[in-house]
Order: structure tokens, then C-alpha cells, then sequence
């Protein structure tokens, strides 16, 4: 795969020499400019992927030149650094089409983070403007079964409105492709795309992330930052786990979705913002209502647009059209042709319920091409729990119960991609008896 092009636009030449020596030691190539006037000569004689820009330089601003990017090169995308931050700077930035906004200081890691989802965003971009209107294959979701072709029609039916989109399906379906899907369709999608993960948030700092806050608002509150709200103004939000709010963060999100306004931490001023909520659980929001976990008005707030992704074992021969597409894809990466699977593995795959959907699939597959070293995956390279048919017994049937269970645990565990409360869904335990026995078994 061609190496990505970036300028990085910089006053200073530290800034600048550093960002390149990063970037080009993960594979980038890389020009540099050190003014606006600079950067519009270069990008004259060559486009690039991506504009890296201070904010603040002598003569035209880092803003003039996202500008001015957005408006000449709209297949570029832009991001924007700069030892000056501040709620104001991050909102203009990011409403003058910057799509990523970094403070300084910021690590090697912060800086490479940012820069991959610059570009996958600018990669999604284009996917979805150059697919035909009302094809519906829609960019990186895969398959042609009757679920996923329902599910292409109601996706561009959602991008057509600002409407409140709820996305539903069980752990590792897919839910944030589908809603990436349905930002990159809509008119939002030049804007950014910016995914929240509602269960990795602590309730006491969740309104500050979700607002921002301003300086002095807390301790260690020593300057003003925006909240993701603020980030993805003219865009999307996209609230993944949603039924893992508390009830406190719930009252708060509610506020904004009925009046359309973000105020805040430590502010009095209320902000009116234009941002689209696409939100998505695995849990059953009625159900949490009727158990008084999930407040009934939020509920019916977010449940205006259903989109139901379907599960894996109801996709049929989608199963191998997904496992083809991983297949492919991590060999490109390790620069090899990918290895065909034999019929005996089709034939596995067709059979499994793929307890961890898609995700499951593709962690499998990922392991499957790091360790094949010829031509075909066969029935001896699968993990144990898939190598015997359905409906037919394991030759080693004379083994303790304690070590099937365990076997069975770990491989349960190893099929939803580490998540304890889906292990523990599909094992039919709660997490307090899978933990005890993890314990017990060494995991």
C-alpha cells in the first residue's frame, strides 16, 4: 500500500522537525512548510492526504489555511495543533473543517492517534462520496444477505434526516460501522464523527468530557477544553453503550437532546450547538425502563430511528464474504497473498453460531493469517472448539468436568473478544460466578 502524504505547517522549526521525525518513523511521508504562503505552494505543486497546522503564526493564521484546504483540496483532510488551547479555538477550528484538534504538549502516541483518525475519516469520506447514490453497500460494512440488505435501505433512509438514530444489535455486530455509515451518507459528512464510549466514562468526569468545562471549573480544571458535544459541532455524535449511562448522566443528556444546548462545567452560559446523536446499545433499553435503570423519557429520545443489526448466525454464506474481506485485508498488511480456505473451514464457519458476531470472525481470521505459513487454512489450523462438526462428539469424551468448563470459559471469553459481561450473558452466569470461576481456572 502507497505510504500516506502529509504537510506539517509549523512556525516553529522544533515543532516541525519532531512531528516529521515521528510521522515519518511510522511510515508517513512528509513535507513541511513553515508559514501559510509556504504551505499553498506545496500543496499547489502536490496534493497531500492530510494538513497538519499550527493555529497561531506570524502573518495568515492555521484557520486561513483550513479554510482554504476545505475550499480547493476537498479531498484532503485537515488537523490542527497549537500551544494556545481553548473552547473557542477548538469550535472555530473544527467549524472551519479542521477534523482533529491537538493540544501542545502532546505525546508521540497522542500525535500518531490523531493523524490515524484523521485519515480514516478522510478514508470513509471518500468511500461514501464515490459509491453511487442509493447503491447499497455502503462503506465498511460487508455482506448480501437479506438482513444486511434490509439494513443498507434503512441506513440511507436515516442519512437523509437529522433525526436521533438508535442503533441496536448484540456485542460485535458492527453497531459503530452502521453508524459511521449513516454520518458519512448524510449531509454531516464533511464534519467530524465522534465516538463516545458511555461505559469507559467515570460518572464524575462524564459531564466535563461530554461538555467541557471551563478553567478553574475543578481542581486541576487550569484551562478551558471543550467536550465532545463541542468537537462535533455541524457532525455526529456517537454514544456507544448507551444503556451503561447512570442515571445522572442520563438526566444530563437528556437536557441537551430536549433544548439543544451544551452549558458547560463551571459556566452559567448556555451554548446552542448543532450536533446529530446516533447512540447505540446491546441491552434491552425497555426492559432496563421497566427495571427503573433507564429513565423512560431519554428513552423515548433516542428511540426515533431504530437500526437493527442482525447477528452473525443470521447472515448465512455473509459468514464467508466477511472472512474472505478479513483475510485480505491482514495479509495486505504482512505484504502476502491471502490464504484460501479449504472446504472443510467453509464448512465450520457455516455451521458455528459465532457467539461474538463479526468481531469474534475477524479476531479469528486475524490469528489464522499471522500463523499460516502456506497457501490454505485447514480444519488443523482452526482453534479446538471449531474443529468438530455440529452434532458430531468429540473424541476426547473421558476429561474432568472441571476442565471442560474451564476450556469452555476460556473460549467463550476468547470468542467476545475479552468482554466479561458478554461472556457472562452467554454462559448464562452472572459476572460475580464467572469471576470465581476465571479465578479458579487461572484466567
Amino acid at each position: 500500500m502507497t505510504a500516506e502524504r502529509i504537510l506539517v505547517v509549523d512556525d516553529s522549526v522544533d515543532t516541525l522537525e519532531i512531528v516529521r521525525r515521528h510521522l515519518e518513523r511510522a511510515g508517513y511521508l512528509v513535507a513541511t512548510a513553515a508559514s501559510v504562503d509556504e504551505a499553498h505552494e506545496r500543496l499547489s505543486g502536490e496534493p497531500v492526504e492530510l494538513v497538519i497546522t499550527d493555529l497561531k503564526m506570524p502573518g495568515r493564521s492555521g484557520l486561513e489555511l483550513v479554510r482554504w484546504v476545505r475550499e480547493n483540496l476537498p479531498e484532503s483532510e485537515v488537523m490542527m495543533i497549537t500551544g494556545y488551547a481553548s473552547v473557542e479555538g477548538a469550535v472555530e477550528a473544527v467549524k472551519s473543517g479542521a477534523g482533529e484538534y491537538l493540544a501542545k504538549p502532546f505525546t508521540d502516541r497522542e500525535l500518531l492517534a490523531a493523524v490515524d483518525r484523521a485519515l480514516e475519516t478522510r478514508r470513509r469520506r471518500l468511500a461514501a462520496a464515490t459509491a453511487p447514490a442509493g447503491r447499497e453497500d455502503l462503506p465498511g460494512l460487508v455482506g448480501e444477505s437479506a438482513p444486511m440488505r434490509r439494513l443498507y435501505r434503512d441506513i440511507l433512509k436515516a442519512a437523509r434526516s437529522d433525526a436521533t438514530v438508535l442503533v441496536i444489535g448484540e456485542s460485535g455486530t458492527g453497531k459503530e460501522l452502521v453508524a459511521r455509515a449513516v454520518h458519512y451518507r448524510s449531509r454531516r459528512s464533511r464534519a467530524p464523527f465522534v465516538p463516545i464510549n458511555c461505559g469507559a466514562i467515570p460518572d464524575t468526569l462524564l459531564e466535563s468530557e461530554l461538555f467541557g468545562h471551563v478553567r478553574g471549573a475543578f481542581t486541576g480544571a487550569g484551562a478551558a477544553r471543550a467536550g465532545f458535544f463541542q468537537t462535533a459541532d455541524r457532525g455526529t455524535v456517537f454514544l456507544d453503550e448507551v444503556g451503561e449511562l447512570s442515571l445522572a448522566g442520563q438526566v444530563r443528556l437528556l437536557r441537551v437532546l430536549q433544548d439543544g444546548e451544551v452549558c458547560m462545567v463551571g459556566s452559567d452560559r448556555p451554548r446552542k450547538g448543532d450536533v446529530r446523536v446516533v447512540a447505540a446499545t446491546n441491552k434491552d433499553l425497555a426492559r432496563l425502563v421497566e427495571q427503573n435503570r433507564f429513565r423512560e423519557d431519554l428513552y423515548y429520545r433516542l428511540n426515533v430511528v431504530v437500526l437493527e443489526v442482525p447477528p452473525l448466525r443470521e447472515r448465512g454464506e455473509d459468514v464467508l464474504l466477511l472472512a474472505a474481506h478479513f483475510a485480505h485485508r491482514f495479509a495486505g498488511e504482512q505484504g502476502r497473498e491471502a490464504p484460501r480456505f479449504s472446504d472443510r473451514v467453509v464448512e465450520r464457519f457455516l455451521e458455528y453460531d459465532w457467539p461474538g458476531n463479526v468481531r469474534e470472525l475477524e479476531n479469528l481470521v486475524q490469528r489464522l493469517v499471522v500463523m499460516c505459513e502456506g497457501d490454505t487454512l485447514d480444519v488443523a489450523d482452526l482453534p479446538r472448539w471449531l474443529r468438530t462438526p455440529a452434532g458430531e462428539p468429540s473424541r476426547t469424551v473421558l476429561r474432568p468436568l472441571a476442565e471442560v468448563e474451564r476450556e469452555h470459559i476460556l473460549a467463550v471469553l476468547a470468542a467476545v473478544g475479552g468482554n466479561r459481561t458478554r461472556a457472562a450473558e452467554v454462559l448464562g452466569i452472572d459476572r460475580k460466578t464467572l469471576r470465581r470461576k476465571l479465578a479458579h481456572a487461572g484466567g
